[in-house]
């Protein structure tokens, strides 16, 4: 769709009391923000082992901020190919979305209570319906949500019923985003905006792309909101880079492509405690 016709979406005003209160997701994100670190996502497809939700709880012991749980939809359209393998893993091991939240509801991840974030697609979300598959989010223990394939132009009803169900509804900025719309993407974001690291699908890459410091930047103009770095984050050293100027980043596709490849629950909190441990020892004040 050309920019110039771009239709910015309109609140109905049942929606607007109480949308910015900080959800889990937020607070959680917060904390490490003021405590001077920064945060660490990583990412788990739901379904792709029998034992998939071994790895979540690594993720959780492993000192994770928050946890993405990609639930496998057969045409992931923002995925790249290691992240298309786990879905479709998944979806061959019969793995069903009632299901898989019904292991969610199930998992204990201990005192901390690390809030987890489902990343879908809308045809998963419309087939139930905005408001029912929000509150089946919910009632799963789920505090936050990203559907990246929902454009800003018709995001009201799912906005609307993530709210109404306490779900933070996380929206991505590209590098290619339009100032106008960074603006608005900033406003009705909850948790934290995702940065785009660069064009493209998600995926493993050599190094993090020179653009992400520029849309950090953009976005750091319309909000006091986290923002965090994903796409291609596939090392510390890459983790380090891409939170000089944002407040962290999601690992996902270097998780999944281990997981894949064999690595058990204990290779997994492995890696994500290498992640953890290069974050923090940094030293953010000459980190710049």
């Amino acid at each position: 769709m050309s920019e110039s016709v771009v239709r910015e979406p309109v609140l109905s005003e049942p929606v607007a009391p109480g949308a910015k209160l900080p959800g889990p997701v937020q607070q959680s994100l917060l904390r490490r923000r003021d405590a001077g670190g920064k945060a660490l996502v990583p990412f788990v497809t739901a379904g792709i082992t029998p034992d998939w939700t071994d790895y979540v709880r690594a993720c959780a012991e492993q000192g994770a901020d928050a946890i993405e749980i990609g639930l496998p939809f057969s045409d992931p359209m923002l995925d790249g190919p290691v992240i298309q393998a786990a879905s479709g893993q998944a979806l061959a091991r019969g793995a069903r979305t009632a299901d898989l939240l019904d292991e969610l509801a199930a998992l204990e991840l201990g005192p901390a209570g690390v809030p987890l974030i489902v990343m879908t697609y809308s045809n998963i979300v419309r087939r139930r319906g905005d408001e029912a598959f929000c509150h089946a989010l919910a009632a799963a223990g789920i505090r936050g949500l990203i559907v990246p394939d929902t454009p800003l132009d018709e995001i009201e009803p799912l906005l609307g019923a993530s709210r109404a169900a306490g779900i933070e509804l996380i929206l991505l900025v590209a590098p290619s985003t339009k100032p106008h719309r960074v603006s608005r993407i900033a406003e009705l974001s909850s948790g934290f905006v995702y940065a785009v690291s660069t064009m493209g699908v998600t995926g493993v890459r050599d190094a993090v792309s020179d653009t992400v410091q520029r849309t950090v930047e953009g976005i750091r103009q319309h909000t006091d909101l986290p923002v965090l770095v994903g796409f291609g984050i596939s090392s510390p050293a890459q983790a380090v880079q891409a939170s000089r100027r944002a407040d962290g980043v999601v690992v996902a596709s270097a998780l999944m492509r281990d997981v894949l490849a064999g690595a058990s629950a204990s290779d997994l909190a492995a890696t994500v405690s290498s992640f953890r441990t290069e974050l923090d020892g940094t030293d953010w004040s000459q980190a710049r």
